[in-house]
């Protein structure tokens, strides 16, 4: 235990190593946050679906050559997630329906273009490092640590700031529409956020694992805990001690980041579930 935390301590010294932990606390901070929303709308897929959104658009962005495919990516990614959320009211397609029709095929069109225009020996490679995670996370470099750090910050401070708002929106659209409340705008932004979250989470956990960073913290929570503020906030510890203890793990056993951080959620929502039907709070 002892060369292991020496082993820990050591790494640190490194700046990407800090810089990655950082990121990876941060975005699993944001995703935690408005995950509760998301599960309690029954919108908890549309993680997985945004992900499979950003996997087409990297692909797109590849394959016409921008040098930087971040805010094409990001671009796109909103755009979807305002049509899923925030249209879903108004056409014949309903919220689980389109989320499936469009990551599908976004998936589906991402990895033809890989494979029709590839930009490397290594399609393979390339396709399975997107979608479970890839070292990216340690390469990141000081601008994009502090891409984060803005993001996060601007993600947490609505969510403050529109938190009565957010929770009316959460238990009952139809009720906070009746009252005043403007429930599509709060929808968009709810959409917004959760797309932005999806992108700068692909490096962390790759696109097939994203959804478990906005579910699994959510689902434990409620295990324990019935008041939407006590769900948020242990999301929210939950949801940065596994990302913390994931990426620690993976970085001195040299396992793949995503995957660790996915399975230590996945420990906690066992542990939780337990302490929940011992304590009664689970039916």
């Amino acid at each position: 235990m002892a060369d292991t935390w020496s082993k820990f301590i050591e790494y640190l010294q490194i700046p990407f190593v800090r810089y990655a932990l950082i990121v990876g606390v941060l975005i699993a901070l944001c995703a935690s946050l408005l995950g509760v929303t998301l599960v309690l709308k029954r919108f908890s897929f549309i993680g997985d679906g945004l992900s499979h959104v950003a996997f087409g658009a990297i692909s797109v962005a590849t394959v016409i050559g921008l040098s930087n495919d971040t805010l094409f990516t990001m671009g796109v990614t909103v755009l979807c997630a305002i049509l899923i959320l925030g249209g879903s009211r108004y056409t014949k397609i309903k919220g689980d329906a389109s989320v499936a029709m469009i990551s599908v095929s976004a998936l589906a069109m991402g990895y033809l273009l890989m494979n029709v225009f590839p930009t490397s020996g290594n399609v393979s490679g390339d396709v399975c490092s997107t979608l479970f995670g890839s070292a990216l996370i340690l390469t990141l470099s000081k601008e994009d640590v502090i891409l984060c750090i803005a993001v996060s910050v601007v993600v947490v401070l609505l969510f403050l700031f529109f938190y009565n708002k957010l929770f009316a929106v959460t238990f009952d659209g139809d009720f906070a529409r009746a009252t005043g409340t403007k429930a599509d705008i709060y929808n968009l932004i709810i959409a917004a956020i959760i797309a932005v979250i999806v992108v700068l989470a692909m490096n962390l956990v790759g696109s097939l694992l994203i959804s478990a960073l906005v579910v699994f913290p959510a689902m434990s929570a409620m295990r324990v805990f019935k008041s939407f503020r006590s769900v948020t906030i242990c999301s929210a510890v939950i949801s940065v001690l596994c990302a913390l203890t994931g990426m620690v793990i993976a970085i001195v056993a040299g396992t793949p980041v995503g995957s660790t951080i996915v399975v230590t959620d996945i420990a906690v929502f066992v542990i939780f579930s337990i302490a929940g039907k011992i304590t009664g709070r689970t039916v």
